[in-house]
């Protein structure tokens, strides 16, 4: 279903041709996932922090094409509201259900401060997560302690865990179905690799999900 991202992406980053298996293994995960009407959660510090917010606005919403609403549920729109059916119809677009963790500031601070810091993904894990739902963890070093945690909860609950990282992956493997370690050791080097992964993962999501 990839068609020619992969090829596209190791043209640009040859670096990343050894990552090319773990990458379409969380491609599999994830498609399973949101098929099955699953979510995707997804935690992470510092600039990972950010990316999980960067990936939650790629799948949200169309990336690289408009993700038109299914006739159907056009119809139903304007059935139930024949004034501003129209508009909303014409404003929505197909979205793949993800929540970035790190956004709950007022949960984060109060479970930081009240409980322990190192659990405020877990938490949110708990309360949200399901069996069949996907957590992805990014962890440069992968030793963030809330990140693991989080991870282990995942386990727990019965969720597909995928792990980002760098060359060594440190202990994101025992904790991950997939992980994708990038081959880089410094964390901006690790970082910048991410990137065009996350990209190329929500343009072969978009391609198997909104093939329209």
């Amino acid at each position: 279903m990839s068609g020619a991202v992969l090829p596209e992406l190791i043209a640009r980053y040859p670096e990343l041709d050894e990552c090319v298996p773990d990458i379409d293994a969380a491609f599999q995960v994830l498609v399973d996932c949101f098929e099955k009407g699953g979510k995707l959660l997804l935690c992470g510090n510092g600039g990972s922090a950010a990316d999980c917010e960067h990936l939650v606005g790629e799948l949200m919403k169309g990336f690289l094409s408009k993700r038109p609403l299914p006739a159907a549920d056009r119809t139903k729109l304007l059935e139930a509201f024949p004034d501003e059916g129209e508009y909303l119809a014409a404003h929505l677009q197909g979205a793949l259900p993800a929540i970035s963790l790190v956004s709950q500031s007022g949960l984060i601070t109060a479970f930081a401060n009240d409980v322990a810091a190192d659990m405020v993904y877990a938490q949110q894990v708990y309360g949200y997560g399901r069996p069949g739902d996907v957590l992805i963890g990014i962890s440069t070093s992968g030793r963030s302690k809330n990140v693991l945690n989080a991870l282990r909860v995942a386990r727990y609950l019965g969720m597909a865990t995928i792990g980002f990282s760098g060359r060594s992956g440190g202990d994101l493997p025992e904790l991950s179905d997939v992980v994708v370690r990038v081959p880089e050791d410094e964390t901006l080097k690790i970082q910048e690799r991410h990137l065009p992964i996350y990209h190329a993962l929500c343009e072969m999501l978009e391609l198997a999900l909104f093939p329209e």
